[in-house]
């Protein structure tokens, strides 16, 4: 995985083949459609793991009794972050470039990166504790309103390279969520 990680952000996605990341892994073109399926399958996997990372220390947002403010900030600050890895930064110039070309690697990303995280907010929207302090707004429209609350602007800067990542600032995520639950709390 690290080695095909490697060869897509140097290369791009389209521009990399099995056999290239079979040399380079040292490892059989067969032994990655076993493991992963193909191309995409391994892409997905690399997701998936580097996503992981990220949030294998958070608490459980389904189980997590914290108020909801401090959830909120918690799981800001880790998606500001990943978001402002020099990583993920490449990775998501990439896809854009190459999704018109290739919708499969498009789907890919969305649905190992962006969908899983919209999810498990909603998850988190949907518990019945969490929604009595919520509007009635649907549980996966309040997952996509707090994403672009916390990460809309800062995106586009990065995609764009008008703003070099940056660690998390933790009062700019605070004054991100506190915008989100004036406007969702009930």
């Amino acid at each position: 995985m690290s080695a095909a990680a490697e060869l897509f952000l140097e290369k791009g996605y389209s521009k990399v083949s099995l056999d290239m990341i079979a040399r380079r892994a040292r490892v059989a073109v067969r032994t990655i459609y076993v493991k992963f399926g193909g191309k995409s399958g391994l892409f997905r996997e690399i997701l998936k793991s580097g996503r992981a990372v990220y949030f294998e220390t958070m608490e459980d947002l389904e189980t997590n009794q914290r108020p909801i403010r401090e959830v909120l900030i918690d799981f800001g600050l880790r998606m500001h972050e990943l978001m402002s890895s020099g990583v993920a930064v490449k990775l998501h110039g990439m896809v854009i470039a190459e999704a018109h070309h290739d919708p499969e690697l498009a789907e890919a990303f969305f649905e190992s990166g962006p969908q899983q995280t919209r999810q498990a907010l909603q998850r988190y929207f949907s518990r019945p504790d969490v929604r009595t302090q919520l509007r009635d707004i649907p549980a996966d429209q309040l997952a996509v309103h707090l994403l672009n609350c916390l990460m809309g602007d800062l995106l586009k800067r990065f995609l764009f390279a008008c703003h070099a990542p940056a660690p998390a600032d933790a009062l700019l995520v605070e004054q991100r969520v506190d915008l989100f639950l004036n406007g969702a709390k009930a």
